[in-house]
């Protein structure tokens, strides 16, 4: 037997989507707490942030920093995956 389809206020949206979005929190988490689906509020969050795209707050010095660290770590990790790469098929191959 379906469930009766429920509404949501503007606010209690706006709301909701504003706890998975200031508070960088997941959707699954938010959704679960509140008692609502997953994909209700995940089109939320989504329809929320193309209406508002570029309305994203500048980062702060150390978000900066931050993201600079992380970049740099991620770019030495591809690199260390293709050598690993190279090595394997290297090693791999039948040396007699």
């Amino acid at each position: 037997m379906p469930r009766p389809k429920r509404s949501f206020s503007p606010e209690f949206r706006l709301e909701a989507v504003k706890l998975v979005i200031d508070n960088s929190r997941p959707i699954v988490e938010v959704a679960r707490e509140l008692g609502i689906g997953e994909g209700t509020l995940g089109s939320w969050v989504a329809r929320y942030r193309r209406e508002h795209a570029g309305e994203e707050p500048a980062l702060s010095g150390n978000e900066r920093e931050r993201l600079r660290q992380l970049e740099r770590e991620a770019r030495e990790l591809r690199m260390e995956n293709e050598f690993l790469k190279k090595a394997a098929a290297y090693f791999a191959r039948d040396h007699r």
